[in-house]
């Protein structure tokens, strides 16, 4: 496993297993079932735009701690910048190790990506997003955007910074959504 090569190999450091995912998020909305009355549709607003966000999420499933970032594309460069804060956040380095497993986007396997000190990446089979537990995170960070209009991308952006701020505070909420029975518990 390789989790225990890094702590043979990091002997003094502690090493952390923590995943990492991104979604798209645009001004077409996420329409979700609600209730209306009997032989009537509910009013729903909805004006077409292909405008879009990206929503970042880093996990830790044992704990269920969680970073987000909201950035405006997923590119290497973008990505390394969300590694590089990521890092900062969690204080990786000499003395943390964090192993950060991700799926085999683009961007996580370009050659140009800039892995930080102390940040490791696993990747996931291709093809395999039901292995990815920040994967089921995404219909947790919808809620604050589920059938609703925004005229402007900065509008649902702070919306889901809100949502955000107040999922980071119920970590056994995240771990419920993203601690598999197979993840290792000793990270």
């Amino acid at each position: 496993m390789r989790v225990l090569r890094l702590k043979e190999r990091y002997p003094t450091a502690e090493v952390e297993l923590w995943c990492e995912d991104e979604q798209r998020l645009g001004l077409k909305p996420i329409v979700r079932r609600v209730w209306s009355p009997v032989g009537r549709r509910p009013p729903v607003k909805v004006h077409q735009r292909y405008e879009w966000t990206y929503l970042y999420a880093f996990a830790r499933p044992n704990s269920g701690e969680v970073h987000w970032l909201v950035l405006p594309t997923v590119n290497a460069e973008v990505y390394s910048l969300a590694l590089e804060h990521f890092a900062r956040e969690v204080g990786a380095g000499t003395k943390k190790r964090i192993l950060l497993v991700v799926d085999r986007a683009g961007w996580h396997t370009a050659k140009k990506l800039r892995v930080p000190e102390g940040i490791h990446l696993e990747f996931l089979p291709s093809h395999s997003p039901e292995l990815q537990p920040s994967e089921r995170l995404w219909p947790l960070s919808n809620e604050a955007v589920a059938n609703r209009h925004f005229e402007r991308i900065a509008e649902q952006e702070e919306a889901l910074v809100d949502r955000c701020v107040a999922l980071s505070d119920q970590p056994e909420l995240i771990r419920s959504y993203t601690r598999y029975h197979w993840w290792p518990d000793a990270a």
